[in-house]
């Protein structure tokens, strides 16, 4: 893939020159070093300064349209060129240009460099740092009472810049005050902590790994790693012994501590934690490096070489690791050479198109079809219909009512195959302004892109991917959208029973759940619209006592939700409630919508005749009306499952993420008879469901299309 290593050495590239410089930089060297570990690793990798022009170097490296290839990386080694939040500036460029890069992201790198709020958050979480307090000036107040020796350093500088140890006042406020002129910037004063200095590095995401404990031995001079240290100009050798020589009890510890660490400042695929044990053998948090030097002769690659990772190795398992946290595990090459090439190319086909697949998905969303909208509704759906065409699919009249469900199938029919269901609308009406399409690390939201979109673009990835391959004009797939989702299938559903009743298996392409998980029960659904009328009571009238309209219904229905039962899965709720009235008199009429839902349907007829004997006619003049409006059948759980079984084992063998879960919701899987196997929530996971923050999962986009499109393969 392409990887662009970012860095800031020499270019001083911006509109205006001021402010804090940055002092930190990579020697040559060491970039030559990671440059030739990657293209070792079969990557395409150039170098660019990080600097005002990086924008447009890499939309010339790495365009958006990846043609063909796997989406280009960014190796992070920008320590920004001058400001205190120089480390966040490439980071946040790159979040902004949507490219993916290694490292931690630019929030992360914020709470790093400074030092007392990484502090104020370890000892939020319980975990043990020095004792601190912040001076501003060389004349600031001492607010605390700290025990000599102190250690002085910039409140946020890295490298060990401007960090001594004093022994008294009058070398404090002098330790503050070159710090102050230095770097024109507050101080940060803590205990000294007087025994061993330990670094441990983390590797990974989810998990993170902790690599084995370095210890510094200083020698002789003073028992800290200076700056001086470091860029070896103290002529002092500093010796690093790994694995530092601690108990195993020891070494869990302060392991588990620098997970812990990592985990509180959020961050993502490598840093390093430092650590001072005192003479007891209690460890304490000096800091966290957000970005862990990656030089030859550093203590995160010398702890990475201890446990068997050479440079080269190191270099491509920080790429492998960044892979995986965006793209999820099945991005990496999970195949042994003996993959037969169909599902190998399908596999390629999907994963190096990422960009592609999100641009069809933004096309999607901009097209609006909410339930109450046809003029948007017939615009989707001619243009789904164009879409079935150029797929080589064909229009099947017998199970298409032409109103709202239409059905295409393969050449080789959809009979004894698999049909794939799907909604077009987005269910009830736009109010306000449409929802924009954004992307975020983990989750894209846009509007309708959960309830409609999401599953209409895995499964067009799916079927184009079968038709590269010049495979699904063999292969028994069917394909039947419809319009009348936000209206329970009113409409649809009788189409949909017919169609089913052709196929082997029925998919269902609603939203899943996260970790994979695709729906193997439903509940089903049953919706009633109720009126009460009465006559219109003064406020404090004569017939003050008598009951109104709304008061009485709103008993009524409290007394109704009495039946629900979280052991019989068994829920009734009001949905809508409208009255009327005149001037200033109390409501005389009351609409409502009441909702049930369940799995056992003779509890849901014992529900229904509680509804119609709660709200009957009344002799003391109120008149109700109940009219069933809605009714959709549970999902049930089936046994021996051929569809689950499949996916899962696919699943297994190309690490994506499969289970199943029950659900709420009813939707078209219901319908499909008791003896086809039927898989719901096949669409990726989704967050904030019908409402504006509606939003998938972002790798599920491309782990769904892939397990459709490789069940299909096997078909």
């Amino acid at each position: 893939m392409k990887i662009a290593i970012v860095y800031n050495r020499e270019s001083q590239a911006v509109i205006n020159l001021f402010g804090t410089l940055n002092r930190e930089k990579y020697g040559l060297e060491t970039i030559k070093n990671i440059k030739d570990a990657l293209v070792s690793g079969g990557h395409q990798v150039k170098t660019f300064e990080g600097d005002k022009n990086i924008i447009s170097k890499l939309e010339e490296f790495m365009p958006s349209v990846v043609s063909g290839e796997r989406p280009g990386l960014v190796f992070n080694l920008s320590y920004g060129i001058q400001g205190k939040g120089r480390y966040m500036h490439v980071p946040g460029i790159l979040e902004m240009l949507g490219i993916p890069y290694v490292g931690s992201g630019p929030e992360t790198h914020a709470l790093a460099l400074d030092k007392v709020v990484t502090k104020m958050i370890l000892i939020q979480r319980g975990l043990p740092t020095p004792k601190f307090m912040v001076m501003d000036k060389p004349d600031s107040p001492v607010t605390e009472d700290l025990t000599y020796p102190l250690i002085v350093k910039p409140k946020d500088e890295a490298v060990s810049f401007g960090l001594r140890i004093v022994h008294n006042e009058d070398e404090l406020r002098d330790g503050v005050k070159t710090i102050y002129e230095t770097f024109n910037g507050p101080t940060l004063v803590e205990e000294y902590i007087e025994g061993r200095e330990v670094n441990v590095g983390l590797l990974g995401n989810n998990p993170v790994e902790a690599l084995p404990p370095v210890e510094l031995v200083f020698g002789e001079g003073e028992q800290i790693f200076t700056y001086e240290d470091k860029k070896n100009k103290s002529g002092r050798t500093v010796e690093k012994v790994c694995p530092a020589p601690l108990s195993e009890e020891e070494t869990k510890k302060i392991q588990q501590l620098a997970i812990d660490t990592f985990n509180a400042l959020g961050c993502y695929d490598s840093a390093r934690v430092d650590f001072r044990i005192d003479k007891q053998g209690n460890p304490y948090i000096l800091e966290v490096n957000s970005m862990a030097s990656l030089g030859a002769d550093g203590s995160f690659v010398y702890a990475a070489d201890k446990m068997g990772l050479n440079y080269t190795d190191l270099m491509n398992r920080l790429i492998d690791i960044t892979n995986e946290r965006y793209f999820g595990p099945f991005f990496l090459d999970n195949t042994d050479g003996e993959t037969p090439k169909e599902p190998l190319e399908i596999f390629n086909s999907i994963t190096q198109n990422r960009h592609k697949i999100e641009t069809d998905l933004k096309s999607w969303t901009n097209l609006s079809s909410w339930t109450q909208d046809p003029v948007g509704l017939s615009t989707v759906r001619r243009r789904l219909d164009d879409r079935c065409k150029k797929l080589g699919l064909r229009a099947v009249e017998e199970y298409t009512n032409g109103r709202s469900a239409w059905t295409w199938e393969s050449k080789a029919g959809f009979k004894d195959g698999t049909l794939l269901v799907l909604p077009i609308d987005i269910p009830g009406e736009r109010k306000g302004f449409p929802i924009p399409f954004r992307t975020e690390q983990e989750w894209i939201y846009g509007e309708g892109i959960a309830s409609s979109r999401g599953g209409l673009t895995v499964m067009l990835t799916a079927l184009n991917a079968l038709k590269e391959q010049k495979l699904l004009a063999k292969k028994k797939v069917g394909v039947l959208f419809y319009s009348d989702e936000g209206r329970g299938m009113r409409y649809s559903s009788s189409t949909l029973r017919k169609a089913a009743s052709e196929a082997k298996q029925v998919i269902v392409l609603q939203p899943g759940f996260t970790e994979g998980k695709v729906a193997d029960q439903r509940r089903g659904s049953k919706k009633y619209s109720i009126t009460v009328e009465g006559d219109p009571l003064r406020v404090g009238g004569k017939n003050s006592k008598q009951a109104d309209v709304l008061s009485s219904f709103l008993l009524k229905t409290e007394k109704l939700k009495e039946i629900s039962s979280r052991d019989k899965k068994l829920t009734i709720a009001v949905q809508d409630v409208h009255s009327e009235r005149y001037s200033v008199l109390l409501p005389h009429r009351v609409t409502a919508t009441i909702v049930v839902t369940y799995i056992n349907e003779k509890l849901a007829e014992e529900a229904e005749k509680e509804i119609r004997e709660t709200f009957k006619s009344s002799s003391g003049g109120m008149k109700s009306y109940v009219e069933t409006i809605e009714e959709r059948p549970p999902l049930l759980r089936r046994k021996n499952n051929e569809v689950i079984s499949q996916l899962r084992q696919i699943s297994e063998e190309w690490h994506l993420p499969f289970g199943t879960e029950s659900s709420l919701l009813a939707s078209a899987a219901g319908e499909v008879q008791a003896d086809i196997p039927v898989v719901c929530g096949f669409a990726p996971a989704s967050k904030g469901l019908y409402t504006p923050n509606e939003a998938i999962h972002r790798s599920e986009l491309i782990q769904r299309s892939l397990l459709l499109s490789l069940f299909l393969l096997e078909q």
